[in-house]
């Protein structure tokens, strides 16, 4: 999924093709040598000296022991302890994201982005060298599900305890400077006027538009010039405390800390939090009218974008959904629309397909870029190709690579503590049971070709397509054949 992660900072992001919530980022502090202390020496007890040593053997799963509880005021708790390192990493994550925004738009990505521009005696500036001075790191994002706060720092208590104490005052009683909020509205007033010329973003926009009609999942994650100019600071004040309460939290913490420490930990962020319960889940969207619509925008190459409803993060199809895009769109190269829209043709640099599965139904979206003379037929292919595979589903081959490779990178989802409590966060967020990731695991790797082709027929229907084109209007060409060897090869750089 594809969202807004605020106008000004570096902001995390949810990064994991299984679960939307793994959070990626840097810490770097002149503290660290500690760290680098422990890491050599856990590097010295073992040196992979050939390549050969990793022959035959499987990749290794780090399975989670998480402990879940629940807070005095109602937020829920989960921890992984991690003794490999001394510092620690904590999210926030909460249901305040622009599905909560209502009748104003943009108001959930604004009040995240202004979380950290002010508290009691000090502004942003002194925000920001606190945490640096303690070698720690915050960041924060806004996306359609949800909005995410997250630190790290050092687990030794004289670094821990006032970089939590800092972290706890920023997420639960900002200041909310009126002068902040006049740039930050600048900047993003200034963005707005950067996405009307770039093709992907308005069709992008309008596809959500189309697919969603009136849910809270239809407009701009990040709002509109209009609506964002007339959001005022008690609107701010209100969505803060109504979204932002300890009742609609999950804390995820993992790292060089006791079950003791982390409760302490849980429970001071958690009392620092407005009062109030978690808010409604999110309505289901209605099946949308299948059609298309074309934007007219001045470029040499035109921006297709093919979407339908998809499934919502709990569906028990999904480990055969994701394997199945895999084979579809969702590998890279060698995937079919690779194959046959690059490879074969030379139509595009990369065209891709994937599911992002939310708290109501999240769209399945197939997207690419290609010449613009050449993008009726290029929309008539992909759509054939999609039609052909939802029919015959994968080969045996196909089905077999798409195992191994996420079998293969199946690890790397919990490689770091960054990435443990983005997972944590997702599972905490979606009501996902404790061994959701080895389950997943398990599951894609159990599945036949006629399981794959019944979950991707069942969920997806060629003739359900909703298309958004960007781009000029041009004499069309014939498509090129397909050849080994294609005489057309794809531009070097998307256009936009």
């Amino acid at each position: 999924m594809s969202e807004h992660k605020g106008p000004r900072f570096a902001l995390l992001a949810l990064t994991t093709a299984v679960l939307v919530g793994a959070l990626g980022y840097y810490f770097v502090s002149p503290s660290v040598s500690v760290a680098s202390q422990a890491t050599d020496q856990a590097k010295s007890e073992h040196k992979l000296e050939s390549l050969t040593e990793l022959d035959g053997k499987a990749p290794t799963n780090r399975k989670l022991d998480i402990q879940t509880w629940q807070t005095a005021e109602g937020s829920k708790v989960l921890f992984v302890e991690a003794r490999e390192l001394p510092m620690f990493d904590l999210s926030l994550t909460f249901a305040a994201g622009s599905s909560q925004d209502g009748n104003t738009p943009g108001i959930a990505a604004l009040t995240n982005a202004m979380l950290n521009e002010g508290v009691a005696g000090k502004d942003v500036g002194t925000i920001a060298e606190g945490f640096d001075s303690l070698g720690a790191a915050f960041g924060n994002g806004a996306y359609r599900d949800m909005a995410i706060t997250s630190l790290r720092s050092l687990s030794d208590a004289d670094k821990r305890t006032p970089a939590l104490n800092l972290f706890a005052e920023v997420v639960g009683k900002p200041t909310f400077p009126a002068d902040s909020l006049a740039r930050i509205k600048n900047q993003m007033l200034a963005g707005f006027e950067i996405q009307k010329q770039n093709p992907g973003t308005l069709a992008s926009n309008e596809l959500f538009s189309r697919l969603y009609g009136n849910h809270p999942y239809a407009h701009p994650s990040d709002g509109t010039a209009q609506s964002i100019s007339a959001i005022t600071l008690d609107q701010i004040k209100a969505f803060h405390s109504k979204t932002y309460s300890a009742g609609n939290a999950v804390i995820a913490i993992v790292g060089d800390l006791s079950r003791e420490q982390a409760e302490a930990m849980a429970s001071q962020v958690s009392a620092a939090l407005p009062k109030g319960p978690a808010v409604a889940k999110i309505a289901a969207p209605v099946e949308p009218k299948a059609g298309a619509t074309h934007i007219e925008f001045p470029s040499k190459q035109t921006q297709l974008l093919l979407a339908q409803l998809g499934v919502d993060r709990d569906a028990p199809d999904y480990p055969a959904l994701l394997l199945g895009n895999k084979v579809l769109g969702g590998g890279g190269f060698g995937t079919r629309l690779m194959t046959e829209v690059r490879e074969k043709r030379g139509l595009t640099y990369g065209v891709y397909s994937n599911f992002s599965p939310m708290e109501a139904r999240g769209p399945f979206q197939i997207n690419l870029q290609t010449r613009a003379e050449l993008s009726e037929g290029t929309l008539k292919l992909v759509e054939g190709i999609l039609a052909d595979y939802l029919k015959n589903g994968p080969t045996q081959k196909e089905l077999d690579d798409a195992k191994r490779e996420f079998a293969g990178s199946f690890p790397l989802s919990t490689a770091s503590n960054a990435a443990i409590v983005g997972q944590l966060g997702a599972i905490g967020f979606y009501d996902l049971p404790l061994d959701y990731l080895e389950k997943l695991r398990e599951q894609s790797q159990n599945l036949t070709t006629e399981q794959v082709k019944a979950a991707m027929s069942k969920h997806l229907s060629a003739d359900k397509m909703v298309v958004v084109t960007a781009g000029p209007t041009v004499p069309q060409q014939p498509l090129p054949p397909p050849t080994d060897k294609p005489s057309e090869q794809p531009l070097g750089v998307p256009e936009h």
